[in-house]
């Protein structure tokens, strides 16, 4: 697979993009001392594995915003101590789609971060206990929260 470093930098370079940040991808290759191209390859890997299998169409960057607000939250509620990135990510991008109409299964996820199925279901359900769950889509996006 993929280096961890490589991923969150293409990641991170994502919602630098969404967000229309100055941050360019030699940004991230510089601070992590990773060969630029090597990069750009996992960024773009990521980015057409992600819309490709998960057909989120015009609304991915919308999709992916929210997914990382979710992370955020989820790291706020202590949900992702002692967990992999990957069964966190896969539960955020599964909740995202669906807050945004999207009807996703577990399985359609887990095939694109190639996670257990019942990783991304217990994550989802840790997730179902928080504060944050009860919130329509347009309120979790105007409550900011310390740390996001």
């Amino acid at each position: 697979g993929r280096r961890r470093a490589h991923v969150i930098a293409a990641c991170l370079y994502t919602s630098c993009r969404q967000e229309k940040s100055q941050h360019m991808l030699i940004d991230f290759s510089d601070a992590l001392q990773i060969n630029v191209y090597t990069l750009g390859t996992c960024f773009l890997k990521f980015r057409s594995r992600f819309a490709a299998h998960l057909s989120l169409d015009e609304k991915a960057n919308q999709v992916a915003m929210t997914a990382l607000r979710l992370v955020a939250r989820m790291k706020r509620d202590w949900i992702v101590a002692g967990r992999r990135p990957a069964g966190i990510c896969a539960a955020a991008l599964l909740i995202a789609s669906r807050a945004h109409g999207f009807e996703r299964q577990h399985h359609d996820v887990t095939k694109v971060l190639r996670v257990c199925g019942l990783t991304v279901m217990n994550r989802v359900k840790e997730f179902e206990s928080t504060p944050s769950a009860g919130l329509t889509l347009d309120e979790f996006h105007k409550n900011d929260i310390e740390g996001e």
